[in-house]
């Protein structure tokens, strides 16, 4: 995997969720309101990437790929070589917070 710089994943995205609405035949003033999110925000969006996780997550409810994201960004499962691994994994106690450093 090639690695991709925030601002420039920011700015794909963007362009994504344009793309998507320029599929869909509706306007800026038309995602706004269908999304909930403010036009000054999706217009702030679309040239320069930047907008709040909620607002962004609005808009794909709109668009479509909430589904998507929400899917891409659960943990990895441990790949297994022996049932013994598996009876090992199942044993040991699943941490709920981070480590304080």
């Amino acid at each position: 995997m090639l690695f991709v710089s925030s601002s420039k994943a920011q700015k794909k995205l963007a362009e994504n969720i344009r793309e998507r609405r320029l599929q869909m035949e509706l306007t800026q003033e038309g995602l706004a309101e269908r999304s909930g999110v403010s036009l000054s925000t999706l217009r702030k969006f679309e040239q320069k990437g930047s907008i709040s996780l909620e607002s962004f997550l609005k808009l794909l409810s709109v668009t479509g790929g909430l589904d998507e994201i929400v899917t891409a960004l659960k943990p990895n499962k441990p790949n297994f070589k022996s049932i013994d691994e598996v009876l090992k994994a199942d044993e040991e106690i699943t941490k709920k917070r981070g480590r304080k450093k």
